[in-house]
């Protein structure tokens, strides 16, 4: 009985450890070495650097349109857009380059051309990563 308990004790011991080293509960969610409660923190800054910043002009809600399209659903569609292209590469690309794919109903020059400036390659990535999650 006494070995069982002491059985049943390391094992409660090495679940505890298990857990913990994972990361289990408490930590926001990440993928692609991001964490995407900053990622989602950046994109709903007002303002970023010198420009407006994502959420001062696109939605995410389907249907409404403040300056640029909605970003509702963005995660889903962005694979769909450009034929060949991922919904990564997508939507790298429509920040770093916006006037590259434009938006049916957007005209070239609406979205500025500098967040390869004003944002970190890792910034990037991880907006990229967060929209993704937009499904």
């Amino acid at each position: 009985m006494r070995n069982k308990l002491y059985l049943l004790s390391a094992l409660l011991i090495v679940a505890s450890l298990v857990l913990a080293a994972c990361g289990g509960g408490g930590e926001q969610a990440s993928t692609n070495g991001c964490d995407l409660a900053e990622a989602e923190e950046l994109f709903n800054q007002t303002v970023i650097g010198s420009q407006p910043g994502c959420v001062t002009c696109h939605s995410l809600e389907e249907g409404v349109v403040l300056v640029g399209p909605s970003l509702a659903g963005i995660g889903t569609r962005a694979a769909t857009v450009v034929e060949g292209q991922s919904a990564a590469a997508y939507l790298e690309s429509s920040i770093v380059t916006p006037d590259s794919y434009l938006v049916e109903g957007f005209a070239a020059g609406t979205m500025p051309s500098v967040w390869a400036d004003e944002l970190s390659d890792e910034q990037i990535k991880c907006l990229v990563s967060y929209l993704e999650t937009l499904k």
